[in-house]
């Protein structure tokens, strides 16, 4: 098993290694800490083992400190975590000689506001959705940019993405690949009932409003796949760029370019 070496190893090249709950039950011995701990912490760097959605997790709780992530691919797609397994120990070496690239992904920033409860706030790393509930009908949002009136999308769902996450859900509904470091969001219709409503890049300094209309818990608020709120007539949406970055350690060796052309299957020169 991959965890119980890697600590071992670690160990040996100096480090004090702590584990989160669900990692330490695979390798027992070592500290533990909450995850919500890891930012007061301060660790040199995280390495996060799992597909996207462990990364997505791992992110939000270290936000706030930008501590560095190692991330190894042990799932299937994986655009973000791009470490494979069998370069592990290769990417450690790289971090000790401090060969890894370090790059800074940007944050959404979305306060919820519903019927009249004190504003929610959350981060994501890739996006945030609003899509339709149980019942297979059309929702209805307001998308204003910089307090400018924008469309009235009836469609599934609207998706605002980070650059990070335009190779989410935000692709698989049409949307653009964005260069992780462009200065820009995506807002992306999900399967709108006209045509002509496309998706749209505005630079990543705008306020994003969306304002929901529909039944009450008849829509879905998601952030990053993994946090989920009902929503419905008259709640609203601000999205705006963090204060806060990701800082993903990168290998030397591999581009953003030659990992769409890996997880896309878009060939060989």
């Amino acid at each position: 098993m991959l965890l119980p070496e890697l600590v071992t190893k670690l160990v040996a090249r100096g480090y004090a290694v702590l584990l989160d709950p669900e990692s330490a039950v695979y390798a027992p011995g070592s500290p533990v800490i909450q995850r919500e701990a890891i930012a007061a912490a301060k660790p040199e760097y995280v390495i996060v083992l799992g597909g996207d959605g462990t990364l997505l997790a791992a992110a939000r709780a270290v936000a706030t400190a930008e501590i560095p992530i190692l991330a190894v691919n042990l799932g299937s797609l994986g655009f973000l975590t791009e470490v494979p397994l069998d370069e592990v120990y290769s990417a450690l070496q790289a971090m000790d000689e401090g060969k890894m690239h370090r790059q800074s992904r940007a944050l959404l920033e979305c306060e919820i506001h519903q019927d009249g409860a004190p504003p929610q706030s959350f981060l994501a790393l890739n996006e945030v959705v609003m899509n339709k509930g149980a019942i297979a009908r059309l929702i209805e949002v307001d998308v204003q940019v910089n307090g400018e009136f924008v469309a009235n999308y009836k469609a599934d769902g609207v998706i605002v993405s980070t650059p990070t996450g335009s190779t989410a859900y935000s692709l698989a509904a049409g949307g653009p690949i964005l260069e992780p470091t462009v200065d820009a969001f995506v807002i992306t219709p999900v399967s709108p009932h006209s045509l002509t409503n496309r998706p749209l890049v505005v630079k990543d300094s705008a306020v994003i409003e969306l304002l929901l209309h529909g039944k009450r818990d008849a829509i879905n608020i998601t952030i990053d796949g993994q946090t989920s709120l009902p929503a419905g007539e008259g709640d609203k949406i601000i999205c705006k760029r963090s204060k806060h970055n990701i800082n993903l350690l990168r290998l030397p060796n591999r581009t953003f370019f030659d990992v769409l052309r890996m997880k896309l299957k878009w060939g060989q020169r």
